[in-house]
């Protein structure tokens, strides 16, 4: 019972940050934004639910894995993220916006 209310509270709060990232990608204005709100919303939204598969499946290898999983995940997003903000600001996309077709 406990532990399905913790699987169900790491599910959804999970899907509440995919959703804000989702939403700071289609309303925020430039590359460094846009980036910064799906590489930190996503990175926190997939650890949370990897967090609640591993609460669900309990200590067996399958959660180990899961925790390298995790692990890798929390080290590759923000250098992909920094990457991708270096090449945006060599590329001189600081200020530019999209218009409404989704062209620079």
């Amino acid at each position: 019972m406990i532990k399905d209310i913790i699987i169900l509270l790491l599910t959804l709060s999970s899907l509440f940050f995919f959703m804000v990232g989702t939403v700071g990608l289609i309303r925020l204005p430039d590359v460094f934004s846009r980036m910064h709100a799906t590489t930190k919303s996503d990175t926190l939204g997939a650890g949370l639910g990897l967090l609640a598969l591993i609460v669900y499946k309990g200590l067996d290898p399958v959660s180990l894995k899961l925790i390298l999983i995790l692990v890798f995940i929390f080290i590759t997003n923000p250098v992909a993220a920094h990457i991708i903000a270096k090449a945006a600001y060599h590329k001189k996309m600081r200020n530019q916006k999209e218009d409404d077709h989704g062209t620079v």
